[in-house]
């Protein structure tokens, strides 16, 4: 009874008019057990809530590389040779079958957990997998961006396609029926710009596009994360660091637990023991691993535009040449100083840009508000309780997209994407 009635709400757009409302799941027959937004995004989902995935040795998958900026193998720095070259995961059928391009999130590789997770799922279901790093991600920066100052959504779209085009290219005898793309978090956003990118391209055509838990505006999104450094927490003084905290939390619950098990249902179990994180120890866990993705960021944007700003431009650097002083320096400038800094300048110097208020507009999915309001091919699953989310956010997808956004009531920031229900949805989304 719950499937189906999920499933209606959920794809009752398909069959009623227009006008119906966003498919909004309620908590109790939703039944995800975590009410705590901030332990839904770091534990996710408990693993036997989670659906069935094939081992890795049960996939026919591979890694790949493709050259898309030679001149960079010259120019930049020798430690950079693992990146000079982007590398992508394709996992493909024994059969004709339609391919779906998974983007990553804020920093991430495109062997990100949930990337692997996402594959899995698909791979099972029958389709061909490319999995690709987010734009924001130092491979992709180094290898794969024009100008390696990600935050311009529209560029980086245009990146990522010509990354897809090559990925294309190079596996030609691939039997593919038809072309599906999604992407969780910074990585839904990317896929909402390549989507539109496509409709003049024509490279894919895609059939659908599913958008998972993706920020509305960018900046408040990068704004709650980056709050979230500032959290007040209880333990840390002079003597005791964060990072120490959560170290001894960590050493007692594994002395407790007698072993070290590091699987993907540590931190759920983790979080059910006596020495489980505060909510001011998770905010700051969630805002210090976005803080470290932003630092990355500035720290390569920089490096690679010989900008100065945190790399000296000509000082030497070798394999063996220890990073960490540039890394203490990149972690002072948050997501707001590098888009001050870095983002904006470049974005005026190539298009006469204005304000930030006017960057804002063009990064975030408001600048395809016509076009994802008349797209039936697109879809957005999100959360009510997402992190992200700012003021007139869900209002505003609920006014796009109407009966092809569904509202889940729990999960916090991605944290319910390998929940069963939640995948049984998106599987149901691309087979119609």
């Amino acid at each position: 009874m719950l499937r189906s009635l999920r499933f209606a709400a959920l794809f009752g757009g398909l069959i009623l008019s227009a006008s119906v409302l966003a498919a909004d799941i309620d908590a109790a027959s939703y039944g995800y057990p975590l009410t705590n937004p901030f332990e839904a995004t770091i534990a996710t989902t408990p693993p036997e809530l989670r659906p069935e995935l094939p081992q890795d040795d049960d996939i026919n998958q591979e890694d790949r590389s493709v050259t898309l900026r030679p001149e960079r193998e010259f120019s930049l720095p020798d430690n950079f040779w693992p990146v000079k070259k982007l590398t992508y995961r394709i996992a493909t059928q024994d059969h004709a079958a339609p391919l779906i391009f998974l983007i990553s999130g804020t920093g991430a590789r495109y062997d990100s957990t949930l990337n692997e997770y996402l594959k899995k799922l698909y791979y099972k279901a029958g389709y061909h997998v490319v999995q690709l790093s987010s734009p924001t991600s130092f491979d992709f920066m180094t290898a794969a961006s024009r100008f390696a100052t990600p935050g311009v959504t529209k560029e980086d779209a245009e990146d990522m396609y010509r990354v897809m085009q090559a990925v294309r290219a190079q596996n030609p005898k691939l039997p593919v029926t038809d072309f599906f793309l999604t992407g969780y978090s910074l990585g839904a956003l990317d896929a909402a710009f390549v989507a539109h990118l496509d409709e003049t391209r024509r490279s894919f055509n895609f059939k659908k596009v599913l958008l998972l838990n993706p920020p509305v505006n960018l900046y408040t999104s990068v704004t709650n994360l980056d709050k979230l450094v500032q959290t007040e927490v209880k333990g840390i003084n002079n003597t005791t660091t964060f990072y120490e905290l959560v170290l001894d939390k960590l050493t007692r619950y594994f002395q407790q637990k007698g072993y070290i098990d590091l699987n993907d249902a540590l931190l759920y179990d983790f979080q059910q023991s006596k020495q489980h994180l505060s909510n001011e120890q998770m905010a700051m866990l969630i805002g210090t691993s976005f803080r470290f993705s932003a630092a990355d960021i500035a720290f390569t944007s920089d490096l690679i535009n010989r900008r100065g700003l945190i790399t000296p431009p000509k000082f030497p650097i070798t394999e063996g040449t220890t990073l960490t002083p540039f890394l203490k320096r990149a972690l002072q400038c948050d997501f707001d100083c590098y888009i001050t800094e870095q983002v904006i300048p470049m974005w005026r110097a190539r298009t006469d840009g204005g304000s930030l208020l006017q960057l804002i507009d063009q990064v975030s999915l408001y600048a395809l508000k016509d076009y994802l309001h008349d797209s039936p091919k697109i879809a957005v699953m999100h959360n009510a309780d997402d992190v992200i989310l700012g003021p007139g956010d869900l209002g505003f997808l609920r006014r796009t997209f109407g009966d092809r956004l569904t509202v889940y009531p729990l999960g916090g920031h991605c944290g319910n994407l390998n929940y069963r229900v939640n995948s049984d949805a998106m599987l149901e989304f691309f087979r119609g």
